[in-house]
């Protein structure tokens, strides 16, 4: 049977599921499960399956909690050099309070992995008599656009309560991630999706195979036909030994029944070795050593390598990111608007640079 045939079933299969249950404009679980996409593996690819990848969960942690704990300092031009512009408007932002309920780690930590995952971070800038005083974070999954016929975006964007209110495209503190267009960024979720589904599916299978008390598949033969009746007294039979194989004993078979393994055993399926590689293939996608996961062996470990490491993920993983973020907060927060300008002086510009860690000591 072709995909085509199957996919009509599918699609009737997943609204009778839906029949009956209550349903909210914001309920992430619904609009998640019409969002996310089926691989060849056969698993659900969205937001909340891939985290709960343990490797891509601490991929995601690890980039963002590392983004969000490093000072973002406000510079402006001067004559002599530069100084750090403790008294512009976006200093506080950006340092003590980008809006009423988020801190600055919080804030930062929530736009980078919604960058990682989705490949686009949102804010919206908020305005007080013309002045930037806050900067708002937009979840996703809740904002949503089309394209006008004079070229301009209009965005609508979701509140927790169901209520949907357009965003101005000038508002929008908008950083994208890797990006072929130039302006909006790839999901890695979705074209990561065939790894990420095959993490899962071995997952899955392992999961399985402990539920079933790492046993294979057991096929029980008998030397005679058995009738109606006996079959009936059989299953009820084959509980306890269902039972007594899942406790680890060994049942007692009579009247010339025979047992048989007719699955595949763990050892020859390499479950371990997938999971092992699939963890390898997660981390490639975001970049980051399998060791600074949790993923170890023999040949990688925290040893004399450490402080390599440790360049290696600030040089080639983080950089790339706080490169990113500091240039489209300086191009987008910082430019002033037609009723006020947010600039300190007219020949002034603010820049925003990121500080890296101190420099590790040597092992030498």
């Amino acid at each position: 049977m072709s995909n085509q045939t199957k996919r009509p079933g599918r699609v009737r299969s997943a609204i009778l599921n839906w029949l009956g249950v209550p349903l909210d404009l914001t309920s992430d679980t619904f609009w998640q499960a019409w969002a996310s996409s089926t691989n060849a593996a056969g698993q659900k690819v969205n937001e909340n399956t891939v985290m709960s990848l343990s490797a891509a969960w601490a991929c995601t942690r690890l980039i963002a909690e590392s983004v969000s704990t490093l000072p973002l300092h406000l510079y402006e031009r001067t004559p002599d050099g530069r100084r750090r512009a403790v008294d512009h408007p976006l200093y506080g932002i950006l340092n003590r309070s980008p809006n009423a309920d988020s801190t600055p780690a919080t804030f930062w930590e929530a736009k980078t992995a919604a960058i990682l995952l989705r490949g686009n971070g949102f804010s919206e800038k908020q305005y007080f008599n013309g002045r930037l005083v806050g900067l708002r974070f937009l979840s996703p999954s809740r904002l949503g656009g089309t394209k006008l016929p004079n070229g301009d975006l209009q965005l609508m964007y979701t509140e927790e309560g169901g209520r949907q209110r357009p965003v101005r495209e000038r508002d929008l503190f908008h950083i994208p991630g890797f990006s072929m267009d130039g302006k909006w960024g790839l999901s890695t979720i979705q074209y990561g999706a065939a790894v990420f589904g095959s993490a899962l599916a071995a997952s899955n299978a392992a999961n399985s195979t402990f539920e079933k008390g790492l046993a294979p598949t057991v096929a029980f033969t008998m030397d005679k036909v058995l009738k109606k009746d006996q079959r009936e007294e059989f299953r009820e039979n084959l509980k306890d030994i269902k039972g007594a194989i899942n406790a680890g004993e060994s049942p007692l078979l009579e009247g010339g029944m025979d047992a048989k393994s007719i699955g595949i055993k763990p050892s020859d399926a390499q479950l371990l070795e997938s999971r092992n590689f699939s963890v390898e293939e997660v981390c490639r996608w975001f970049r980051v050593d399998p060791s600074m996961v949790g993923h170890g062996n023999k040949d990688s470990n925290w040893g004399t390598g450490l402080e390599q490491k440790l360049i290696a993920f600030l040089t080639f993983t983080l950089r790339p990111w706080l490169t990113r973020m500091s240039r489209q907060s300086t191009s987008t927060c910082s430019a002033r608007r037609t009723s006020a300008a947010t600039m300190p002086s007219s020949r002034s510009r603010a820049c925003c640079v990121p500080t890296a860690p101190p420099a590790l000591p040597s092992t030498a």
